[in-house]
């Protein structure tokens, strides 16, 4: 289920308004995700990823590829600063 979660947030994410030239927010990430999948549904999204990959697919590719790498930074935990007492 995890899995099936995560394929879902990276075709939203990958079917959003955010480039990597943004450098986008934690925050800017997740907004775009929660929207896509809103506006599209999970069936949309998917398609809009194919559409993608069949028309364009090396570009495609690269922005997978940054999508993947967004995601990792989200969902790995925040750290917080440690101070000793």
């Amino acid at each position: 289920m995890i899995s099936t979660v995560q394929e879902l947030a990276a075709e939203a994410l990958f079917v959003s308004h955010l480039q990597p030239s943004e450098c986008p927010s934690r925050k800017a990430v997740e907004e775009a995700v929660t929207a896509m999948i809103l506006r599209h549904g999970s069936d949309g999204c998917a398609a809009g990823v194919a559409e993608e990959f069949g028309d364009h697919p090396e570009v495609a590719v690269r922005r997978m590829h940054w999508v993947r790498q967004e995601l990792r930074n989200v969902m790995a935990p925040q750290r917080r600063p440690h101070f000793a007492s």
